[in-house]
């Protein structure tokens, strides 16, 4: 089961040793040192899984797990030194699926990693892609096609295309697609999410100005057709 894989640890040693240990089991894994970073990379790469150290140069780790917890529910394991059973009540109670202390054996995290992701995953194969009206997605490569047509996006539209596919026909609102893309509500515009669906039109419809597939739904937002349309 391969997994694209968020590591935030500040330790440059330490991550190299979890990139590599991550590598060698099959998955992919990018590595971010502070929490903004983090932040920023977990809400456009939407990983499978996220490895959390809660000492942290800029933001503590905890409040971290919440930001991302709280417009998400990607999977969290956190990897720490805090040790006391206060430490480990507090990180689950905060969203973590896991809690592994340092120092931790290779084998005990990576059956950990296993376990959540068993619980979070579908099995590789097809039933990992979305589909609806023509347009596939692929969360694990980061792939959208169109009629088997590869559409380049960028990640503020593949993360709209993801959460769309993933439900077909269900209309979402423009304040929930900020939320999708990483956006705070509150200081984003909503009309951001329009010039993303202007722009999504153009590469994956017959006709842009008579859409078949990304559909306004006057008033409220925007749907994804689950239909295959004729081209």
């Amino acid at each position: 089961m391969c997994a694209h894989i968020l590591v935030v640890e500040d330790d440059a040693l330490q991550a190299n040793l979890l990139r590599r240990l991550l590598l060698r089991e099959g998955h992919t894994a990018v590595v971010v040192q502070d929490g903004r970073t983090a932040i920023e990379e977990a809400h456009s790469r939407r990983p499978d899984l996220v490895l959390l150290d809660l000492t942290l140069p800029d933001l503590d780790g905890l409040w971290v797990c919440r930001i991302l917890r709280r417009d998400d529910d990607m999977p969290l394991i956190m990897l720490t030194a805090r040790c006391s059973e206060e430490d480990i009540l507090l990180g689950l109670e905060h969203g973590a699926d896991d809690y592994v202390t340092k120092p931790y054996s290779q084998r005990e995290l990576l059956a950990r990693i296993r376990t959540v992701l068993r619980r979070t995953l579908r099995p590789a194969g097809n039933s990992l892609l979305l589909r609806a009206g023509g347009v596939t997605v692929d969360p694990v490569r980061h792939l959208v096609t169109c009629n088997g047509v590869p559409v380049s996006c960028t990640p503020g539209e593949f993360a709209i295309l993801r959460a769309m596919a993933a439900e077909p026909d269900r209309v979402f609102s423009r304040r929930q697609l900020l939320l999708h893309i990483g956006h705070d509500a509150g200081t984003s515009t909503e009309r951001a999410i329009d010039v993303h669906i202007m722009n999504l039109r153009k590469k994956i419809e017959p006709d842009p100005r008579a859409p078949v597939r990304l559909l306004t739904v006057f008033g409220i937002g925007y749907r994804l057709a689950g239909g295959r349309p004729a081209d």
